[in-house]
Order: structure tokens, then sequence, then C-alpha cells
């Protein structure tokens, strides 16, 4: 579909543990950056993904269960049954590193980013020593706009940022200001 580049611009693509948090603009987003993974971590890493959206077909229930091995979060709270913080402290506890759109959903606006969720802080706060690793998506919406069902051949790029961690003391809203800013800060100049 599209030929990724990644850019490991503040980090090192080695076998440690992770949580890649990125920007979400398609839902090819997850699978662009589990690509452009290297092999070894890769099968380490699975998809934070939306249960509402992954289970709707039993060819997207095979795919996101069997093909991506993806913790489904069920974005519905009055429906839920599980905890979201929960479910990734278990994936991260089975050894797996997370891949995670802290907005929530695709942003189809004209932000740059949608306000992140608080998930990215209560998993950061629940298990401190994991990096959190910043990674701009950079073109995939002009590869797969939405709606559409034929790619257009772009180069998309994948920049990979200096991993952060909760900092003493600091809020919910300073830690989601401070991470939305270093997802930002990746982003080539226009």
């Amino acid at each position: 579909m599209t030929a990724p580049r990644a850019i490991w611009q503040g980090i090192e693509p080695v076998p440690h543990q992770r949580v890649y948090f990125a920007n979400h603009s398609s839902n090819g987003d997850f699978v662009l950056l589990w690509t452009a993974l290297p092999s070894p971590l890769r099968r380490q890493t699975r998809p934070v993904a939306a249960l509402d959206y992954w289970l709707t077909s039993p060819l997207r229930a095979f795919i996101g269960r069997e093909v991506f091995n993806a913790v489904l979060i069920d974005r519905r709270p009055d429906a839920r049954t599980q905890d979201p913080v929960a479910q990734m402290v278990a994936a991260l506890d089975q050894g797996s590193s997370l891949i995670l759109f802290p907005e929530g959903q695709r942003n189809s606006s004209d932000a740059p980013l949608l306000p992140f969720k608080s998930g990215l802080y209560h998993l950061a706060k629940a298990r401190a020593g994991v990096d959190l690793v910043p990674v701009w998506i950079a073109n995939l919406n002009r590869v797969m706009p939405k709606g559409e069902v034929i790619p257009v051949p772009l180069i998309c790029t994948l920049t990979f940022g200096s991993p952060l961690h909760v900092e003493p003391g600091e809020t919910k809203d300073a830690f989601l200001a401070r991470a939305t800013q270093a997802l930002l800060a990746l982003r080539a100049p226009a």
C-alpha cells in the first residue's frame, strides 16, 4: 500500500518493552507503525484497538485477534466489562510492547492532534519503567483517505522520538500536555 520510512530520531530500535504512542488519522496507522518496526520488535508488539470497530465482521475479528493479537478496548464506557488500563497493563505484564493512539479516535479535523484521553497517563503511572515512545506518522491520511478503497502510492514517514516517563509528582494534565508536545515536536515543518 505504501513505503514506510522509519526515522529513529530519539531512540534506537532495540528489543526493549515500550508503549509506542502516535497520532491517529487513518485506520491503517497501527498497521503502518507495526510494519515499520524491525521483525524482532514487531513480534512482541500488540496494537491497542477499538473493539467496536474490530468486531464488526468475522474477517475484521480474525485479523484483529489472530493476525495482530490486538488488545481490544471497548470505547463505550456504559457497555464495558473490562477496565481498558487493566487490559493494557495485563498485556505489558505478559511481556508485550503496545501501539496506542491517545486521541482515542481518528483525527479528521484540521487540528494536528485531538486532546489526549487519560489512558496514556494511567498506563504510565501503572508501569513507570516502560518507555513511552512518541511516533509521528506523516502522510498516511493522503495515502488512504477516509472512505477510499484504492491507496495512493506515496511514502509515509514515521518519526520515533525520545522516550517519556511520568515525572515524580507530575499531574495528569501536565503529563498529557508534555506527551502532546513531544509528539507534535516530531512533525515536519509545513
